[in-house]
Parts: C-alpha cells; structure tokens; sequence
C-alpha cells in the first residue's frame, strides 16, 4: 500500500487508474477510504459498523435505499414480531431495552436498529447503489463503483444479506389470472382481502404468518405447501423452542435433540401429517445444518388450519382467469394470490469475486463457521443462515480481524491525503 502511496502521484499511473474508472458512460469520482466499506445498512452492515468503531477503525456505509433496514422497513408486514427472543436478535454491544417483550414487534425492532445507529454514530451514505466491486490486483486495493463515485479501499464488507431480491416462481398462466399477485415484500395487512379468497404459496414462517393475518380479517386464506417441512411450537416447557435446543445441545447430539424436538411437538400439536404438513426425514436441526431450511415455529396458524379456516393444498400446476388448478387435480377460484416464496441473494451481480461467494446461490462457499472471510480484504456479514445471532458473530470476528491490520493500513493512507466522507 505505501508503493501505491507513492505510485498514485505517478502521471502515468494517474492515467491508468482513469482509464479503468469509467463506469457506464460517466466518468466515476474517486474517493479515498482508509477504513472498510461496508455494503448494505440492515442490521448487518449495522453491527459490523459498530464494532469496528469500537475499535477504532473508520468505516464507510453504502446503502441502496433511503433508510437503514430498508427490509424491515418497507417490505416487511405490520404484524411482524421477532420469531426468536431478543436476547438472541439483539446486535453487539447494545441490548435490547429492559422494557422490550421477549418478541419484540416490528416497530419495536425498528426502533431499536435507530437507537443502535445513532448510539454508534453510524451515518451510511443512502440512495447509493453498488454497481460493481473488484479487487485491483495491480495496486492491492478494492474499487467499489456506484452511478457517481468510486470508492478506493483497503476491505469491503458484503453486508446486503441473503434476502436482496425477492424471488417470483414461474407458474403456468400467470399473466392470465384476473386477481391480483403480489410478493410478501407488498403485503402489509389483511385489512384489504376481507371475504375475499385468497392463496397464499409457500409454506415458511412468512406463509404461515400471513395466513394467520388474512383470518383475522375475515379473509379466507389457503395455503400452498408444495414440500415437506418441520412445524415446532415457539415455546417449549416454557422456554423457547430455539432457546431450549440451544442449551440442549451444550449436553446431547443434535440427533437426540431432533428427538426430543419431534417427541416434544407431537405432543404439544399434534400430527401435523394430517394437517397436510409432512415433515422431513431429517430432524429439525440436522435439516437446518445440512441445508438452512427454517423449522416453522408456530404463532396460532396450526389451529386455523385445524379449524378448517385455513385450507392446505399440493402444488400449483396452472392457472387461468380466477381459477388455480393443482397437481391433485383440483380446480379452485380464488380473488388473489400471495408469494411468499422468499428473497435469495444478488451478490454475484455485482461482486466480481468467486471465492467467496458461489455464483449458483449468491451465498458464501464455505458452510458456518468458515463464511466470513474471503481472501485480498473481501468479508461477508449476514449470510450464515443463522438469523440475527449469526449477524453478531460475524460482525465480532470480522471487526477482530480488520483491527489487528488497521494501524499499518491506516497510516499508509494518510499519504494519501483522503478526507472522510463520513
């Protein structure tokens, strides 16, 4: 980095260095960051954020949206409360405040991320979209480009998340279906579906919860549930679920944990094969290790389904006009259908960097532990699969690791004579 000091008063290098900063048709404005920047400014980006200053290293923040948790924000809906107890979502080095419910709701969640920002003084630069970051080999220094500037760094911390993109199945007939389709991202409530009959696909904590929400409207919600999956009580023995596998793992295999987990769930609510819910081979957790597929945890939706108020069906084979063939064969009309078939990554698209992240699914290559560094600078916060707890021990071993460069790297800059654009 001290040879690049010097090369960059170098004419000829100067004009090399122009000649690759054309992004699009514009030519980009280069800005000098000594610290990392870090890409995203959900609860990720957020945490690492906060524990880097701690430890005293500038960070700057890109953000895409207008707000911080542009997710939780705008494309969340309003019953939304955390599945998990706080003391397991909150981020490094601030809890939750005493006064919190054990889940607390979105509002409260959102509050808190404010407090977090502000109590860190973390102010990411917003409407900034990344439209390419590359390692330059030829100087050991990173290019983050957006539309207006390019950002020359030493680390870049990918904090945009496995939920960037929302994903939209294609299913046979869609642009012939007369009722609306939207993506869980443009629901809020149920308060416009009232009497209506509504679909809802897929079958995850966001499916179910929607469903629940459409009742309580006096909706007339149905649920797709094209694969098997594990249905658990949010609370057991008067812990949580989650809680509780946690400290049962301190003492058994997960596979005993999956048994008592199962054992525990038939008796508490039921069958849920006969509810049109069939669970997988694997146990909960070993499915969640094997392949990060969420058990459900249930808020009320079983007994709506048990009810008969929410109805299960297979597969979508077509649809045409108000009506929605299934692969059973059945024949429904319905006033409206409801996505709630996730989000994934879109990392690749404008990361040119392989080693880290894999270009099938956008997530990192290597499985959890291991996720969170790259090689030349390149991290990865918020992509473990593991909620906001795995957010924390991200945060913490990336901001760990970048100190104990900081000082050298720090200083090199200062040749530089880069001004913070924070």
């Amino acid at each position: 980095m001290e040879e690049f000091a010097k090369r960059e008063h170098d004419p000829y290098f100067q004009a090399q260095m122009a000649t690759t900063s054309v992004s699009g048709d514009s030519l980009a404005n280069r800005v000098w960051v000594s610290g990392p920047v870090i890409i995203g400014a959900g609860p990720s980006g957020l945490a690492v954020a906060a524990c880097l200053k701690s430890k005293g290293v500038d960070v700057l923040i890109l953000e895409q949206a207008n707000c911080i948790a542009s997710l939780w924000q705008i494309k969340t809906y309003d019953r939304l409360c955390l599945h998990l107890p706080k003391r397991f979502c909150q981020l490094p080095l601030m809890p939750f405040p005493k006064d919190f419910p054990t889940y607390p709701t979105k509002q409260q969640f959102l509050a808190y991320l404010e407090a977090y920002a502000k109590n860190f003084d973390l102010k990411p630069v917003f409407n900034t979209t990344v439209v390419r970051a590359e390692y330059d080999r030829g100087c050991g220094l990173w290019r983050v480009k957006t539309k207006v500037n390019e950002y020359i760094c030493p680390w870049v911390i990918v904090a945009t998340g496995e939920n960037a993109e929302e994903v939209v199945p294609k299913i046979e007939g869609m642009n012939e279906f007369v009722g609306p389709i939207l993506h869980t991202s443009s629901y809020k409530s149920g308060d416009c579906f009232e009497k209506k009959k509504v679909l809802v696909v897929g079958c995850g904590n966001s499916g179910m919860e929607v469903c629940l929400d459409l009742c309580n409207y006096n909706a007339c919600p149905s649920l797709v549930v094209r694969d098997s999956l594990h249905v658990l009580p949010q609370e057991m023995l008067g812990r949580s679920t989650f809680g509780l596998s946690m400290c049962l793992l301190k003492w058994f295999p997960i596979q005993v944990v999956d048994r008592f987990l199962l054992l525990a769930s038939h008796f508490m609510i039921g069958d849920t094969n006969k509810l049109g819910l069939g669970r997988p081979k694997l146990g909960p957790l070993e499915l969640k290790n094997v392949s990060g597929k969420t058990p459900v945890l249930d808020v009320g939706t079983l007994a709506k389904i048990r009810s008969g108020d929410i109805k299960v069906y297979p597969g979508i084979k077509r649809l045409a006009c108000n009506n929605v063939e299934f692969v059973d064969g059945r024949i429904e009309k319905f006033d409206a259908i409801i996505l709630a078939t996730g989000y994934r990554s879109n990392v690749t698209t404008w990361l040119k960097d392989t080693n880290l992240f894999s270009e099938k699914d956008g997530l990192p290559t290597k499985p959890f532990p291991e996720g969170w560094k790259g090689e030349n600078g390149l991290y990865a916060a918020g992509f473990t699969k593991r909620g906001l707890l795995g957010t924390s021990i991200d945060a913490a071993r990336i901001a760990e690791d970048i100190a104990r460069q900081w000082t050298h790297k720090h200083e090199a800059f200062k040749s530089l004579q880069y001004h913070p654009a924070m």
